[in-house]
């Protein structure tokens, strides 16, 4: 793609393809009436979808008309809606010539005559790695909302302050690391903080490998296959191998083998329950007196359908057992007893719930009070139990009932874009010439009418006006021939003659008796 030409989402056809033919990059379809600029897989996989690896605009999808990608001569390449404002831009300057290539590796440069790099999305990845495309300290993976929902979700793959390469679930309310565990030091887990260059890597045999020491091999390690690291929607990041045979993507590692422990996959107020026989390996529930807080969005978890309220007589406690709420915590405090650590928690109207569990160590209980209940998780393999508050009168009730439902299944629907389209701007003065111009024309043609129109009138009239005068100024009438010889009955009576002409007697319409003088 050369300077000053554009790519158009109404040819969605026309694309950039790598010369191995693998990549492509052009509109992709995110919903109705929206479109990204994207990179993709050139071959669909088996249910015809594609694979796409890279978004622009991923935040602010563009109308399915009027739209273009374009690359101005300076050297900026541009991506503007149906109202030509501008929704994203490399924002790079060049005095010589430029073009936009993709390559064999996925990676789209935007290149000067003298082969001068001036951008490359392999430096502004959003949710996938490619192989040889490395995470830096500049660059993060951020997830997709769902499947469907490709705009910026809660779940990022960055390096922290420490050096450290870790998973971070960034939601509207709270904010956590999950991986490495958050209850290790990082040296317990493997990693090293001494080296700041934070990069990041992975090669074509799917071999990772990180300045904190971190890395794995895929498990279909070897040459010629397609791979992929993406930051998935659920929270966890996985390598692919593309099945080319059966049309299908493998997963040849993973961070997280434990879903439920992933932070917020379920949201506030709701609970992680492994299910192995579901392809997400878990199941999502809302506790016990709480309702789906979003059912479009379900991610956003559970909301109270009771007003808790700070009154000992109408709050109560709803024991969940092997259920374990990471985070949060007010305390520990040591050396409590039951009964006072529910009652302090009652007391208490930033308090939900608590747990009171044996300290091993040092042989008492202690109590943790709850200021949020996130990260929800039952399992089996949990020793304690977690006390949640509820209405008194209804706790009962809500110990048998639990509203089930799949995290999986938030935005089902393909995003629509609501947005009217907008014509180009038109040249301002050029607009007032033309109106002008069709004005004084208009007013022109309605002069030659009224000209003409007083013309015809005045030919109708102009002997009827002249006889007028002849009869004002001389007080006689002009008669025409016709006139004249019905009034002499055909010039019936001669009453004289002189040398003008002959004289005949006529009678006029209103009876007067008149002479008439005929030239002969």
């Amino acid at each position: 793609m050369s300077e000053r030409s554009s790519l158009s989402v109404e040819k969605p056809d026309i694309v950039l393809i790598s010369p191995n033919g693998v990549f492509s990059a052009g509109f992709y379809s995110v919903g109705v009436n929206a479109y990204c600029f994207a990179i993709w897989y050139s071959e669909p996989l088996y249910d015809g979808s594609y694979t796409t690896v890279w978004m622009a605009n991923r935040d602010q999808p563009i109308n399915g008309r009027l739209s273009k990608l374009t690359l101005l001569k300076n050297g900026n390449l541009i991506l503007t809606d149906a109202g030509q404002s501008i929704v994203w831009a490399t924002e790079t300057k060049s005095v010589s010539s430029v073009q936009l290539l993709l390559n064999d590796t996925g990676n789209l440069v935007l290149l000067t005559s003298e082969g001068l790099i001036l951008w490359q999305s392999f430096q502004s990845p959003t949710y996938t790695l490619l192989p040889n495309q490395p995470l830096t300290r500049n660059t993060k993976l951020v997830s997709s909302r769902s499947q469907t929902n490709y705009s910026s979700g809660f779940y990022k793959l960055f390096f922290d302050d420490e050096n450290v390469l870790c998973l971070v679930y960034d939601g509207p309310e709270v904010s956590s690391k999950y991986w490495p565990n958050p209850w290790q030091k990082s040296w317990e887990a493997g990693r090293s903080t001494y080296n700041s260059s934070r990069i990041a890597v992975f090669n074509s045999s799917g071999h990772f490998k990180s300045t904190d020491d971190f890395q794995f091999i895929a498990a279909d390690s070897g040459i010629g296959i397609h791979r992929r690291l993406t930051m998935d929607h659920d929270g966890n990041i996985r390598m692919y191998s593309l099945d080319e045979k059966n049309k299908i993507w493998n997963v040849t590692w993973q961070a997280k083998s434990e879903p439920c422990k992933i932070h917020g996959i379920c949201g506030p107020n709701s609970l992680c329950t492994y299910v192995p026989h579901e392809k997400s390996g878990r199941r999502c529930s809302c506790i016990p007196g709480y309702k789906i807080k979003n059912e479009t969005d379900q991610s956003l978890g559970c909301e109270p359908d009771f007003s808790l309220s700070c009154n000992d007589s109408k709050v109560g406690f709803l024991p969940l057992h092997h259920v374990e709420f990471y985070g949060y915590d007010i305390g520990p405090y040591s050396n409590y007893t039951f009964k006072r650590c529910a009652k302090e928690c009652l007391q208490s109207c930033n308090c939900s719930g608590f747990q009171y569990k044996f300290d091993w160590g040092s042989g008492f209980y202690n109590c943790f009070r709850k200021t949020q209940l996130f990260n929800g998780y039952r399992a089996p393999s949990f020793p304690d139990t977690t006390y949640i508050k509820s209405r008194k009168a209804l706790t009962p009730f809500y110990a048998k009932h639990l509203q089930v439902f799949n995290s999986n299944s938030c935005h089902p629907l393909r995003l629509q874009l609501d947005r009217s389209y907008k014509k180009p701007k038109k040249n301002g003065t050029l607009q007032f010439m033309v109106w002008f111009a069709s004005a004084v024309g208009g007013v022109e043609i309605i002069c030659i009418c009224l000209v003409l129109y007083l013309l015809y009138r005045n030919r109708q009239n102009s002997s009827a006006t002249t006889q007028s005068y002849l009869q004002v100024t001389t007080g006689f009438r002009k008669f025409t021939y016709d006139e004249l010889k019905k009034a002499t009955h055909n010039f019936h009576e001669e009453i004289g003659r002189g040398s003008g002409g002959v004289v005949y007697k006529g009678i006029l319409p209103d009876q007067s008796s008149c002479s008439n003088q005929a030239a002969q």
